[in-house]
């Protein structure tokens, strides 16, 4: 595997972004990882490589980098950290995705046309709207105990779904505070109705987090196991 550390540019500053991807056989599909609310870190990373390993050209950008360019969850506290997650938008989402996009297509490693993308908790709704912003060349998305997927706000990510051409997969928590079962059932009763191919599944004895190995007291292995053979079976069909 290639690693590198790249700052790509946008209309709000340099976004640090770790780039991961095979060493041979490119250029390959491109796939946006984007982060959850602990921010950009090696856990991530490791699982970022697990993707590129399946022969995938994959993306995470420090979505915080309009307030600071490392977060450490560590030596910070969880105010601090809803704080930046709460600063986010999925607008802001989409044009950094825009941003990543225009990067990918000057790098000979990235393949040009399908590409997927895949958030989890707090970017669960920015790969939502990332493939209903851009339905021509989001081919798969998928949402891993996302939250905010169907709220009363006027950029909730659902009242574009319509626009989407990919595929749409959520996998949710069994429990999980922060993705109550009734906007999950709300979501499915509103997607039904758009006639867009979607899949939401619900992974029994999980709660939110269950996919990062180093989340203790929630990471749940079958599941994330699970999370990793329907990911990439979509990313297989569609990229």
């Amino acid at each position: 595997m290639i690693d590198r550390d790249i700052d790509i540019h946008t209309k709000a500053g340099a976004m640090n972004t770790f780039v991961t991807h095979p060493e041979e056989d490119g250029p390959h599909p491109v796939v946006l990882f984007l982060m959850d609310a602990p921010g950009k870190r090696e856990e991530l990373h490791d699982m970022a490589r697990r993707l590129g390993s399946a022969g995938y050209y994959v993306m995470l950008p420090n979505l915080y980098y309009r307030r600071l360019r490392e977060f450490d969850i560590e030596s910070s506290t969880l105010e601090v950290m809803f704080e930046h997650m709460n600063s986010l938008s999925n607008a802001m989402a989409c044009e950094d995705i825009q941003a990543l996009m225009k990067f990918a297509a000057t790098d000979d490693a990235a393949r040009d046309g399908k590409m997927g993308c895949v958030g989890y908790c707090m970017s669960g709704p920015f790969a939502f709207a990332a493939a209903a912003a851009f339905p021509d060349r989001i081919a798969a998305s998928a949402s891993f105990h996302g939250v905010r997927l169907l709220t009363d706000a006027k950029d909730s990510p659902h009242l574009n779904a319509g626009n989407i051409m990919g595929e749409m997969y959520f996998g949710c928590a069994e429990t999980d505070e922060y993705a109550p079962q009734k906007m999950i059932d709300e979501l499915e009763s509103y997607l039904t109705k758009t006639g867009i191919k979607f899949r939401i599944e619900l992974y029994p004895d999980s709660e939110h987090g269950f996919v990062f190995p180093l989340r203790q007291g929630k990471y749940h292995k079958a599941s994330a196991e699970r999370h990793w053979e329907r990911m990439l079976a979509m990313f297989d069909r569609c990229l």
